[in-house]
């Protein structure tokens, strides 16, 4: 079979669990990127198949958050601050938050580089919550998972994630959400994380932390968010992303 750049694949090995885009083909390896999970591959040739759907179909950006009827209350919700490593994944977040009625800006920077970046950021935007995300991998043949040095940019997100609680301590202030595919969770909570990926080392979907932000943004400040039914509306659910109890970030107002 003849694959092209731009190709949607599953790989055999792994029975076809992840839908891919191939990315670019070198001496028979595909290299590719997950449409939805946020995660990178590569695979020899013949361990791909086509997958047959539309990739208007996969963008699953469709997804409805319920929030209620807000009835004759004006509201003002939290501002977001997406950080993402990723463009084609932040342009879809930036969708989601714009279906949602969220406010939301977004910026591009390598996970490198976050923390070099992301206090000037906060003291521009002042943001309720601030997403820091892109890729990462947990690397099992190195060793242990609760090293730090055994992940691709989990030690990126911790030093951006410390970078923002020097500009501001209280969780209940600003909202930090951390990681990507595999991070190591326990060390984002420990850096001041108030979410983060991923509890079981899972890929988590591109959308899921502003699934969780645009909740937060949009829940009222004087009441306690349901904590493990936010977290069962991520693709994964607590596999992939955890965190604290936390209030809501919108203010709410009366009359309209």
């Amino acid at each position: 079979m003849i694959f092209q750049v731009g190709d949607l694949v599953t790989r055999i090995k792994y029975n076809h669990d992840v839908v891919f885009k191939i990315l670019s083909i070198k001496n028979e390896t595909a290299y590719l990127k997950g449409v939805h999970v946020r995660l990178y591959a590569d695979a020899p040739l013949e361990d791909l198949q086509l997958y047959k759907n539309d990739e208007r179909n996969l963008e699953d950006d469709d997804i409805e958050l319920f929030l209620g009827n807000r009835g004759d209350y004006f509201y003002l919700p939290g501002k977001v601050l997406h950080i993402d490593a990723d463009k084609e994944y932040l342009d879809r977040c930036l969708k989601f938050y714009k279906r949602n009625k969220v406010m939301a800006v977004g910026k591009q920077i390598n996970e490198k580089d976050i923390y070099k970046e992301i206090r000037s950021l906060l003291m521009e935007y002042q943001p309720d919550i601030v997403i820091i995300t892109g890729h990462d991998a947990y690397y099992q043949k190195k060793g242990s998972k609760n090293d730090i040095k055994n992940y691709k940019n989990t030690e990126n997100f911790v030093k951006a994630v410390r970078e923002a609680r020097k500009y501001e301590k209280s969780h209940e202030k600003l909202v930090i959400i951390a990681g990507a595919c595999q991070s190591d969770y326990e060390e984002l909570i420990r850096a001041g994380a108030n979410f983060a990926s991923s509890p079981k080392r899972v890929n988590i979907h591109a959308l899921d932390p502003a699934i969780i932000a645009t909740v937060l943004a949009m829940s009222e400040r004087n009441k306690e968010i349901d904590l493990v039914g936010l977290l069962a509306k991520t693709k994964y659910g607590a596999d992939g992303m955890g965190g604290i109890i936390s209030n809501g970030m919108m203010y709410v107002g009366f009359p309209r």
